[in-house]
């Protein structure tokens, strides 16, 4: 991502988390989070504290994925894969997840959470080899999530092409 990227990331952000969240997450706790997640100044944040990967279809911003940077264990932290409703099913967030392996050449494992009834997300990471490791409550501006705690070990899992 780079800094022009800023407003197309902020609305693929808000779409997907309409769309995914619609019945599990009120309308007006997403937007207090979105407007304070996706602020400007927390994306020029991101940008310089973070991996923000992005793509692009026919020049226009269909999804991201937010990594941390890798720790001295080889973990990394997966803030966030979000597509355009549009484009989920297209392979997008699996090249999201091989490209943060090959980009970390020494990552051993990625940590993420996800709502457990996300489903979409469940399915997907799932399917991509991720195992649960806990679950917990989470306090979310007033609305209670059902977090689910998931990592993937990366050599045993996806190779390294």
């Amino acid at each position: 991502m780079k800094k022009k990227d800023i407003p197309q990331v902020q609305h693929v952000a808000r779409t997907s988390w309409n769309a995914t969240y619609e019945g599990i997450i009120p309308r007006d706790i997403q937007e207090n989070f979105l407007n304070a997640a996706y602020s400007d100044k927390n994306m020029k944040s991101r940008l310089k504290h973070s991996i923000v990967f992005v793509a692009e279809v026919d020049g226009r911003i269909v999804g991201f994925a937010n990594y941390s940077p890798i720790t001295s264990e080889g973990t990394t932290e997966l803030g966030a894969i979000y597509l355009h409703p549009e484009f989920q099913g297209r392979g997008i967030g699996t090249g999201f997840l091989q490209h943060g392996i090959n980009h970390f050449s020494n990552v051993e494992e990625i940590h993420l959470n996800v709502e457990k009834n996300n489903e979409i997300g469940m399915n997907f990471y799932n399917a991509k080899g991720f195992e649960v490791v806990s679950e917990f409550e989470d306090n979310f501006g007033g609305h209670i999530l059902h977090t689910v705690r998931m990592v993937l070990k990366v050599n045993k899992i996806m190779s390294k092409s």
